[in-house]
């Protein structure tokens, strides 16, 4: 009995190809980490040979750069969704249980990567902190607005946004050895958080 042919590396369009490695990669990354995103590993993925993957990726340190810069972007426009019409306290609130809740350890994994990879991955270093002035310019603009209305005190929202996204970093890092739980780890950045505005310990918890 003939089986049919197989499909594995059939041609493909090019943009269909081009997308399918994007995808792919996305996917070792947040499975993985960045580090998972390598030339043989993206060609078994995709199911092709590492001679095509290089045909599309001519260079690997853009793609993992690419790919981190999607990820993350794409969680901070969710996030930016999802606490654009609250109150400045109703936001920093949600945007402090949303990113210390354990839910996205995915993401967290592809920023310890890119912290790392980045010493020798300039192209990713660029995007690392492109993403990080993103993520300190949404806290700041945060603060700014809960200093105007009077919901909580900043009296330099550039520089606290900075402490409080290297808290927020720091221990979410610390999360992927098991440091703590979500819940004793979300509770200390909400109340750390809330005591650097002036509100009281359990005013974002």
């Amino acid at each position: 009995m003939s089986r049919p042919p197989s499909t594995r590396g059939a041609r493909k369009p090019p943009a269909e190809r081009s997308a399918e490695i994007t995808d792919a990669a996305r996917a070792l990354a947040l499975e993985s980490g960045l580090a998972a995103v390598t030339l043989r590993a993206l060609a078994q993925r995709v199911g092709v040979t590492p001679a095509l993957i290089a045909h599309y990726e001519p260079s690997m340190d853009a793609l993992v750069a690419r790919t981190f810069g999607d990820i993350v972007a794409g969680e901070l426009a969710e996030i930016v969704v999802l606490t654009d019409a609250l109150t400045p306290r109703e936001r920093l609130k949600l945007l402090v249980q949303t990113v210390s809740d354990g839910s996205r350890t995915d993401v967290t994994v592809v920023w310890v990567d890119a912290w790392a990879l980045g010493r020798r991955n300039e192209q990713l270093a660029a995007s690392v902190r492109e993403q990080m002035d993103a993520w300190q310019g949404v806290l700041q603009a945060t603060f700014t607005a809960g200093a105007r209305a009077g919901d909580f005190s900043a009296a330099d929202p550039a520089q606290l946004a900075w402490l409080v996204l290297g808290l927020i970093d720091g221990l979410n890092a610390q999360s992927l050895v098991r440091w703590g739980g979500a819940s004793d780890r979300g509770d200390l950045v909400a109340r750390t958080i809330a005591v650097l505005v002036g509100l009281p310990a359990d005013a974002l918890s």
